[in-house]
Formats: structure tokens, sequence, C-alpha cells
């Protein structure tokens, strides 16, 4: 009992040393991997009604929380984590040490993204770094929207003409309501190539949005006690 108790002391100082690299890390290449981004007057600004959609299914806390949350219904990414992968591990890449750091930290997470606690650290720093609107700034104009006519859809503005032929301005609420549907999975719940697991999402989010239902408890993403 004794070694076992050494042992897990041992990894939890491991863990411990892991996630303040993380930290340090993030801190010190989050302002050289946001100049590499675009402007933000360039991304695609929500409207307040469209912005309130996204939040109500994506992410309910994000005014409020610190990078991470345990709201219900918000399962184990946020916006600003969501972010923080895009930007830190698959963003430009860096050079020197902190780029073999970059390398490193995306095998982890390819790896072992389900127990990786590095992503959760990164949000926190983004989150301390980077204001909100700029968080959803990066969020609506690089969130990953499936494959369509053999292309990648990154955005919203870009899902937005390719599965509706209208600007992102030009959505109205329920428009919006079928694009977030896709977000937690969008190959999977591709609207043309599985439009029946696409429908049931769907219908599952305009319940949540119009208060028919709500989530059961933080891990309830899929929304099952919503009727279909």
């Amino acid at each position: 009992m004794k070694r076992l108790g050494k042992g897990l002391l041992a990894l939890a100082a491991l863990l411990l040393v892991y996630l303040a690299i993380v930290a340090w890390w993030a801190a010190a290449s989050v302002d050289v991997l946001l100049a590499r981004q675009p402007a933000a007057t360039t991304a695609p600004r929500l409207s307040q009604g469209q912005l309130a959609i996204l939040l109500r299914i994506e992410d309910p806390s994000f005014f409020s929380h610190r990078g991470l949350s345990l709201a219900d219904g918000q399962g184990v990414a946020t916006i600003s984590s969501a972010v923080a992968r895009d930007l830190f591990l698959y963003g430009a890449p860096l050079e020197g040490p902190r780029g073999v750091l970059q390398r490193v930290y995306r095998a982890v997470f390819d790896c072992c993204r389900k127990v990786d606690l590095g992503r959760d650290v990164m949000a926190v720093v983004l989150d301390a770094s980077v204001s909100k609107q700029r968080q959803l700034d990066l969020y609506a104009g690089g969130v990953y929207m499936g494959r369509h006519e053999g292309r990648q859809l990154r955005g919203l503005e870009a899902a937005a003409q390719a599965y509706m032929g209208k600007p992102l301005a030009a959505v109205n609420a329920d428009g919006m309501a079928r694009l977030v549907a896709m977000i937690k999975a969008p190959n999977e719940l591709h609207p043309v190539r599985n439009r029946d697991a696409y429908q049931l999402r769907l219908a599952r989010v305009r319940a949540v949005l119009a208060g028919r239902c709500r989530p059961d408890g933080w891990l309830d993403t899929d929304y099952a006690g919503c009727k279909d």
C-alpha cells in the first residue's frame, strides 16, 4: 500500500509539472499565435439572436466562466477550449523550443484527448489573455462545419453559404439553430449525408431552445431526455 501511495504521489507530481509547463508555454505563445490570426474586423459578427442560440447550445456559461465550465449540457469542451485547441495545437506552426513543445502537446492531445488536461490549461490561459469577443470572433470564423462537396468548411459564414446559400447575416433564428445543431459532430450530423441523425439532433436542439426540455447533467450533450 505504501508503494502504491508513493507511486500515485509521483504520478500526481509529474502531472502537475506537465501542466505547469503547458501553462508557461501557452502564456509565452499566445500573443505570437494571435498575431498570425486574421484581423478581428474580418471575422463574421453574430447578431444578438444568433449569439444567444450558439451559447445556449454550445457554452451556456461562456461569459461567466474562465475557460472551463460544468454547466448542464456542457460536456468536456467550451468555446474557449475549442479556440485554444485550434490556436495552440493546430494554428500557425511555432519555431524553436516553442515549436517543439507545440508538436509534443499536439501528439499528446491526438493520442489521449479524453484524459489529457493540457487543452484545459490552455483554455484557462487563453481566457485570461484574450477578450470574450475575440474568442467568439475566432470561434465563429474557424469552427469546423464538416465536409461539403469535397471541401472542408471552416466557420459559420462558410457553412451558411454552403448549406443555405446565403450569408450568415441573413440567417434567421431557425437557420442558426440548423447550423448550431451540426457543431457537435459536423460529419456525423451532416444535413445531406446523414439526414436522419441530423434531423434528430435538430429536433432536440429546437426543444432545448424552446425550453421544452433541458440537459440532464453536465455530460448530457445529446439531450437524451428530449422528445424526438
